[in-house]
């Protein structure tokens, strides 16, 4: 499957070749071994625990080598991101691919917009499938241009991206040529200047390399997950054995139309994205986009240290997307696999030298007696 970029405008017209035609009347010390980091008891930072509060703060005095110091936020107010994307998807084990996405490095270029437009801009997305390829084609040729062509674009960038979620929900539901019973997952992360929109419906994820750590943009909408489990029940849902009225395992995707009725009801499964505003600092390197077959045998923590390490070897964002492909393909995924690494700079990741500490350590007498004995069975 080839990406494709193709996109059309709003609602209200007719389907061509699957495209809507409309009637004009979103401190790091660098691992050698990717499973032992992975599979470690340590808490990753992409999830932080329970217990703890969601926003963790951590002092730390590692230093970039070649780099200037950043202020406390890690901003600089005359940083641009610079786009640079790769790709890779393979059908892995299933029969079947089902997967599409979406990569627009230049998104002025690409809409031919006008010079007031906001510049640099990018535009990805994943759209993980089921039930056949149907809606997750359909969504990867019209979800731009349904977002570029609504009335709060680009002023309202939120709220034309919930717009184009639902527009295309509602187009597969009165598309005849389209599978009513396709339905798909579906990621998009449209980048204005240094704002991020990450927008989310479905179990794909979005994760952030920033100096080295993960951060999680996206939450999983698996319908186990509490939120999602009380939103299902209060709209009369069921869950069995983590499938969602024993169909799906997802609690948001767009069409399904067989198991949402009619259009305007209110349904367990949901086409509403979940919305996350970013706004890019040079601490920001990039960004990895990939449907749940990654991330089913993978951590975040553990994609981005991959991510990192290939990019300070040979800064090439498609060889990287390759290398999480291979990887997940070794550690036995069942999935379909996408997987998109974009890059804000041109330059790779800079090297992060932890400094020696200058304190003494010593041990106390009775440790070393302790240790002695110890030693001595050995």
């Amino acid at each position: 499957m080839a990406p494709g970029t193709d996109t059309s405008p709003g609602c209200g017209g007719e389907f061509e070749n699957g495209v809507f035609k409309e009637n004009k009347n979103i401190p790091f010390i660098e691992e050698e071994n990717h499973e032992e980091y992975d599979n470690s008891n340590q808490a990753k930072p992409g999830r932080p625990p329970r217990n703890l509060p969601v926003m963790r703060h951590c002092n730390s005095q590692a230093m970039l080598v070649g780099t200037s110091k950043l202020s406390p936020s890690g901003e600089n107010s005359g940083f641009l991101p610079a786009f640079r994307s790769g790709s890779c998807s393979e059908k892995g084990p299933k029969q079947y691919m089902e997967d599409e996405y979406v990569c627009v490095d230049n998104l002025c270029e690409h809409l031919g917009a006008v010079d007031s437009f906001p510049s640099p801009g990018a535009f990805y997305g994943v759209f993980d499938g089921h039930g056949g390829v149907d809606a997750a084609s359909f969504t990867r040729k019209n979800i731009l241009k349904f977002i570029s062509e609504d009335a709060h674009f680009p002023s309202g960038v939120k709220r034309a991206v919930r717009n184009a979620f639902i527009k295309v929900d509602h187009a597969l539901a009165d598309a005849k040529s389209l599978d009513r019973s396709s339905g798909t997952t579906a990621l998009t992360a449209l980048i204005l200047e240094r704002t991020m929109i990450i927008a989310n419906a479905g179990d794909s994820r979005a994760v952030l390399g920033k100096r080295g750590r993960a951060i999680e943009l996206s939450k999983d909408h698996k319908p186990d997950c509490t939120s999602e489990r009380l939103r299902i029940e209060k709209l009369g849902g069921v869950i069995c054995d983590g499938y969602l009225n024993g169909q799906l395992s997802v609690a948001r995707a767009l069409g399904d139309w067989h198991i949402k009725g009619s259009k305007g009801s209110k349904c367990p499964l949901s086409p509403e994205p979940e919305l996350e505003e970013v706004v890019i600092t040079e601490e920001d390197e990039f960004i990895i986009i990939g449907c749940d077959g990654l991330w089913d045998v993978m951590s975040s923590q553990c994609a981005v240290t991959i991510v990192r390490k290939e990019l300070m070897l040979h800064n090439d964002p498609d060889k990287c997307s390759r290398e999480l492909v291979r990887e997940a393909l070794k550690r036995n995924t069942c999935d379909n696999l996408t997987v998109i690494v974009a890059c804000f700079s041109p330059n790779p990741p800079p090297r992060i030298e932890i400094p020696k500490s200058h304190r003494r350590r010593s041990i106390s007498a009775e440790g070393l007696d302790l240790l002695k004995g110890v030693l001595s069975n050995i």
